[in-house]
């Protein structure tokens, strides 16, 4: 049974958990204000009211900080290994984590639908939300209140030990052919959807497919890489849509560009 829509917590409170207090407060609603809210209240068109292009702002900005963090953490790395720590940094799974800690979701505005559907708990939105929140520092006060927020709140909560495991890749075919099972779904189908490109440098589509008619396509350079990255991109989906039941075999951050 559905409950009735809860307002969100005082903005008072999340700068306090944040430690910054804003000088302009409208940026902290926009970045808190899903697009949902707008889309019931203000008829278009119209400038958007929502925290998309917040979103679009703050994924630059910790791209940005986690890369300078990482290159001052692990100095003389391989940029290998430092593009794997930071895409895990950067997962969708990992902001969710951060952004549950902060108990975020209490403070976000939310259309009527996108709150009884749970939106508040929803690992993507949630992610998504703390992206635009630190486009809100940022706006508000530079780049290094920005730094201090990510830092203490995004980046330095694990030891660099957890960052190396929970970024190690999962096998994303075994994965999904592990969930399909779970569900007693016949096994995934792939399917060569485009091949594309000069002979030496030949670049693969593939899509994968569950039974109940969740797909992705995913591409790479062979045909093993595109349907691993199809298999990943299917596994996004299914974590995004259900927050309570990680895909098997997928740690935090392993299941994310």
């Amino acid at each position: 049974m559905k409950t009735a829509a809860s307002p969100p917590a005082p903005l008072e409170e999340l700068e306090a958990l944040i430690g910054h207090s804003f000088s302009n407060r409208e940026f902290l609603q926009r970045a808190l204000t899903h697009k949902s809210l707008p889309n019931e209240t203000q008829p278009p068109p119209g400038p958007p009211a929502h925290n998309e292009p917040f979103e679009f702002l703050g994924d630059a900005i910790l791209g940005y900080l986690a890369s300078d963090f990482l290159f001052r953490l692990c100095p003389g790395a391989p940029e290998g290994r430092l593009s794997r720590l930071k895409n895990h940094l950067v997962s969708s799974a990992h902001l969710h984590q951060a952004a549950a800690r902060l108990g975020l979701g209490g403070f976000l505005h939310l259309g009527k639908g996108e709150e009884l559907s749970g939106g508040r708990r929803k690992p993507t939105l949630l992610a998504n939300s703390l992206e635009a929140l630190i486009a809100a520092i940022y706006l508000d006060a530079g780049m290094e209140a920005a730094r201090r927020f990510v830092e203490q709140h995004i980046l330095a909560p694990a030891p660099l030990d957890e960052i190396e495991a929970a970024s190690t890749p999962i096998n994303a075919k075994s994965a999904l052919l592990e969930l399909a099972h779970a569900r007693k779904l016949p096994p995934p189908k792939y399917s060569l959807v485009l091949e594309s490109g000069p002979q030496h440098a030949k670049t693969f589509t593939v899509e994968a497919r569950l039974a109940d008619g969740t797909s992705a396509q995913g591409a790479g350079s062979t045909l093993k890489q595109a349907s691993q990255e199809a298999a990943r991109r299917v596994l996004e989906k299914l974590l995004s849509e259900l927050p309570d039941h990680p895909a098997p075999g997928a740690e935090s951050g392993g299941v994310h560009p």
